[in-house]
């Protein structure tokens, strides 16, 4: 299938890239309400998926048996990027958890962000698996498991019960019969899983629209990882992060993942977006989703500026001089 064109930018009136893309926006009623490209194709939700990943967490007693702080709490749906802020509560959440950080299964890696990796270059420390960008899903998996008295060894594989869990919630949260979710290895080593880009638009729409789901305990436990994620935004990323510029507002749950997906859902306009770049890149998210939020007349202009903030349609050089643009079709 041909893919619409949702961006392409131009460098010097000359194109250079092109970005084709999946959206889907669902309502309350669980229409699609705006759709580009094939509704019907699995994609992997990548790090998108870590709220629904953190479900059996929240929905065991891990958080009160461990005395755990809202801000460790948030590492659990984190993609963090080795800020000291991160660093600090990551070592206090395995502390508290009494997780061995060998038997995390995600590679040992220097933080994300620049300046902290400089500063451990620097230092000569070594890389470390606790500063994984899915470290804390992982301490989440581990907690979990000790606490339910679940083998630790072979958590990361599919058909160890708390993947199964996973699995189960997926398919409650997205309306996809088990059987039919697309299951894969994400890059940090667990399971990640696909379905069609309106069922993920479902799965978040819940998130917004709680009262969609029937399971009074899934139910809280999905409010409950919202309410940390808005709580705590730069430990869901970092600052100056798009995820972390949408849970500033509180009216907002959003999650990113690798190669182009993002996943956001609006509560009081009760309607979930799913997007999908092909390309890929990240680097079209803010404006992609700023371009959107216009089209749905978001009366948030503030934080419609603060995604513009991190990439408006201009391209620029090092040195700040306008060399280009972007352009998003809707």
């Amino acid at each position: 299938m041909s893919y619409p064109i949702i961006a392409r930018d131009f460098r010097n009136h000359t194109l250079e890239n092109t970005h084709q893309g999946v959206i889907c926006i669902v309502n309350e009623d669980k229409e699609t309400i705006y759709e580009k490209g094939d509704m019907e194709k699995s994609f992997f939700y990548r790090s998108a998926m870590k709220p629904l990943q953190a479900i059996p967490v929240f929905m065991s007693n891990v958080i009160e048996k461990y005395h755990l702080t809202a801000e460790e709490t948030a590492l659990f749906m984190a993609s963090q990027r080795g800020e000291k802020y991160h660093e600090e509560t990551l070592i206090s959440l395995r502390e508290k958890l009494d997780v061995d950080e060998k038997d995390l299964v995600c590679a040992s890696s220097y933080p994300l962000n620049e300046k902290p990796k400089l500063e451990y270059v620097r230092a000569n420390k070594s890389k470390r698996r606790l500063l994984h960008n899915c470290a804390g899903k992982h301490l989440g998996f581990l907690g979990y498991t000790k606490g339910k008295g679940l083998g630790i060894a072979g958590y990361e594989q599919l058909d160890h019960p708390l993947q199964q869990e996973i699995v189960h919630y997926l398919s409650e949260m997205s309306e996809v019969p088990v059987e039919e979710i697309v299951s894969g290895t994400d890059g940090c080593g667990v399971p990640v899983h696909a379905v069609p880009m309106k069922n993920m638009a479902l799965s978040y729409l819940k998130f917004a629209v709680p009262e969609l789901i029937n399971d009074e305990k899934l139910r809280n436990a999905v409010v409950h990882i919202g309410e940390v994620m808005n709580a705590h935004p730069n430990i869901i990323a970092s600052h100056d992060f798009v995820c972390s510029v949408l849970l500033k507002d509180s009216n907002i749950i959003a999650k990113g993942g690798a190669q182009g997906v993002y996943c956001l859902a609006l509560r009081k306009e009760k309607i979930s977006i799913a997007l999908k770049v092909l390309s890929g890149t990240e680097l079209i998210w803010p404006l992609l989703i700023a371009e959107i939020l216009k089209k749905i007349n978001y009366r948030n202009e503030e934080t419609i500026s603060n995604l513009l903030q991190l990439r408006s349609e201009n391209i620029v050089n090092d040195d700040g001089k306008m060399v280009g643009e972007t352009k998003i079709y809707l």
